[in-house]
């Protein structure tokens, strides 16, 4: 009986080594053909949690995602909240794509401190943390791709300051409070109007949306009837409350400055109804920090700051402008 008993318990040991071999293998070739295509089956993952998907120059930002994601061949991941001041709704979004097992994450955080503590358990795993648009400013982050917010709002204010001469007055309507983008670009307007000799009467927040903004420059045209000749705005969005307000109170003459060069924006310069705004590269910028961030997964050299020019786009130019536009969008 005890010689039966050790053949059976023997035989038994023998398929489960032999069926623990054969789960294995197919494990192996099933993650190789799920990859990428490369020989090792290591596909990469890129996350990219932008501020939000709800707006114009957002999606551009996505399309040069897209666009780099099939060009190198990976696999790119673009979500937003519906609302630049949804911080906690980003955050959420951080967490659930480090939770996929990302190669790497790209964020363009609406809170910097909020979008840091998200980040952290990436950088104490070694995952590359990239920013674009907006920096976090993180310590072991691995690139930021985007603008640099102060010399491009002071570009959009020195363009204010030289139509409607010195003896002019501003007001900056903002973004989100607290937001690092914001504050660069007010920190680039003030120093234009500084160096230009324009007296800024007010600055308030506009929450980074049309309503918004509205109802801010609705309160500014209230508090300084017929004394506002320049208003420098924190994005396109805000640049069209401001018109708004200015059209439902029927004030007219007022040079109108927004920011990220929207479409939309553009065609209400050639329209004459806003002054200018400041382009960014948004499609550039997201194409730019994918390719960053394949090279990092792949343990190459990639700069620490990688800068998109900017330029101010007016009625000389505007057409051109979206000419450029429509090529990125196909």
């Amino acid at each position: 009986m005890k010689k039966i008993f050790a053949l059976v318990l023997t035989l038994a040991m023998a398929l489960s080594l032999v069926a623990c071999g054969n789960s294995s293998t197919p494990a192996a070739s099933g993650s190789a053909a799920s990859g990428s295509g490369s020989a090792s089956g290591d596909a990469i993952s890129i996350a990219v949690v932008l501020k939000t998907l709800s707006s114009e120059y957002w999606n551009y930002v996505k399309a040069g995602c897209d666009a780099a994601s099939k060009d190198l061949g990976v696999t790119v991941t673009v979500v937003g909240p519906g609302a630049e001041s949804d911080i906690d709704g980003q955050v959420s979004m951080i967490e659930q794509q480090l939770g996929t097992g990302c190669s790497a994450i790209v964020v363009a955080p609406n809170d910097a401190s909020a979008a840091a503590s998200a980040l952290q358990p990436a950088i104490d795993q070694g995952v590359p943390v990239l920013c674009v648009d907006t920096d976090v400013a993180i310590k072991g982050e691995t690139c930021f791709v985007g603008t640099s917010n102060v010399d491009a709002a002071a570009q959009g204010g020195a363009y204010a300051a030289e139509k409607c001469g010195k003896d002019a007055k501003a007001v900056i309507i903002y973004g989100q409070e607290g937001d690092n983008t914001s504050n660069m670009r007010r920190q680039g307007y003030e120093q234009a109007c500084k160096t230009a000799g324009i007296e800024v009467l007010s600055e308030l927040s506009g929450q980074n949306t049309t309503d918004g903004a509205t109802k801010t420059m609705e309160d500014m045209l209230n508090a300084y009837p017929d004394q506002i000749n320049i208003v420098l705005c924190h994005n396109d969005d805000t640049a069209i409350g401001a018109m708004n307000a200015c059209k439902s109170a029927g004030v007219s003459g007022i040079t109108i400055v927004g920011f990220d060069g929207n479409k939309s924006a553009v065609q209400l310069i050639l329209s004459g109804d806003l002054s200018a705004t400041v382009a960014q590269q948004p499609y550039m910028m997201g194409y730019k920090v994918v390719e960053a961030a394949v090279k990092a997964v792949n343990g190459e050299k990639v700069e620490s700051v990688i800068y998109a020019e900017a330029k101010v786009v007016t009625k000389d130019n505007g057409q051109a402008y979206l000419d450029e536009l429509a090529s990125y969008l196909g």
